[in-house]
């Protein structure tokens, strides 16, 4: 055989082996194209930059094969009915926190916040290693969902104030704009529970409509100008320490997916889960510097109403507990946790935490 046939026919073996190999690669990747709806704006680069984030990571794993493409909240529909339109087929994703819909029934809350829960770092522990994920998705299972941890805010400030609240007594009868568990908490000790979307809010304190309102944390709440009308920001959220945020899909969909596809999906979420708290991490310290500069003033919640709010709280999540088997299943599991996990961050973690917290105060840091 001479060099020029040998050099044409392993020319055609080559090309042969490609077009063979084509549709087995095809099949194992195949293009799949996803919509997300976000319950969040896309003036928040912590929220919605990280549903932006998730879509990014997922194309450029698959060269593209599988693309989702992100939808700020309103621009399919309204960002608290993101999960809703997952369920029902309109889309097959959403980036939104399970307490938005509590109403629908309470147990929708607990694997994102609830008064007194847990901490960012407790609530991932238990969700990776304590059996959340896969309590919570027996649960989401039943809305015809499946869902993945998708950020984490860190323990929330308790929000901004037009009045100083000292006692129980200031309580009675202020209008705050909180929702959810909190919400029902805090009217059993006289708080007006609001519900108002995040463009309402400013307009409302600063006509007195309203005479405090809760939102995130510095980095975000920088940006919507409540220190000019409200400039008393208390802590902590203690209705949301450790808020998670969630990937939600569309359980038939997800079914369909290959499984390369599914666990790109698990893994991008997990990525994306510890990218949120560490973006807050980095940026709160920064923006509460900021707002004192522009005049907010610091105040802690009082021992007397912290406890209040526990006592009251503990009420709340009994009365639940005694006619809602998935809410009792899932808050057995977080209470069970939730001493452990206070056991143990008492000893190492609080006591490292208090001394570098005195030496940073003395200015030696």
């Amino acid at each position: 055989m001479d060099r020029r046939s040998f050099l044409t026919k392993a020319a055609l073996g080559s090309a042969a082996a490609t077009t063979l190999a084509a549709p087995a690669l095809a099949q194992s990747a195949p293009k799949i194209t996803w919509r997300m709806t976000s319950s969040f704006p896309k003036s928040l680069d912590t929220l919605w930059g990280n549903t932006e984030a998730l879509c990014k990571r997922v194309s450029e794993a698959t060269d593209g094969a599988f693309q989702i493409q992100p939808f700020a909240a309103g621009e399919i529909v309204p960002g608290l009915q993101a999960a809703d339109a997952v369920s029902n087929g309109t889309v097959e994703m959403a980036h939104t926190v399970g307490y938005y819909y509590w109403g629908k029934d309470p147990a929708w809350a607990i694997a994102s916040a609830v008064p007194f829960g847990l901490s960012a770092r407790g609530q991932n522990a238990w969700h990776y290693f304590g059996g959340g994920i896969e309590l919570y998705n027996e649960f989401l299972a039943k809305q015809g969902l499946i869902g993945f941890p998708g950020g984490n805010t860190g323990v929330q400030m308790g929000g901004w104030f037009r009045k100083e609240i000292n006692t129980l007594e200031d309580l009675k009868g202020l209008k705050f704009r909180v929702g959810g568990f909190a919400g029902k908490v805090l009217e059993r000790l006289g708080v007006v529970p609001q519900q108002l979307a995040g463009g309402d809010i400013y307009p409302a304190l600063e006509k007195g409509t309203i005479d405090a309102t809760e939102f995130v944390g510095p980095y975000d709440d920088e940006k919507l100008g409540f220190v000019k009308v409200a400039p008393y920001y208390y802590y902590p959220g203690w209705w949301e320490g450790g808020p998670t945020v969630h990937f939600m899909m569309n359980l038939d969909k997800w079914n369909e997916l290959p499984a390369s596809y599914q666990s790109l999906l698990r893994t991008a979420s997990q990525a994306i889960d510890a990218n949120m708290l560490q973006q807050y991490d980095y940026g709160n310290p920064i923006a509460l510097k900021k707002l004192i500069a522009e005049g907010a003033q610091l105040r802690p919640f009082s021992p007397e109403i912290l406890q209040a709010c526990f006592d009251t709280a503990n009420e709340v999540y009994a009365e639940i507990e005694a006619t809602n088997p998935d809410f009792a299943k899932l808050w057995a599991s977080v209470k069970s946790f939730r001493a452990e996990h206070y056991l143990w961050t008492q000893v190492a973690e609080y006591n490292y935490d208090t001394f570098m917290m005195m030496q940073q105060r003395a200015g030696r840091l």
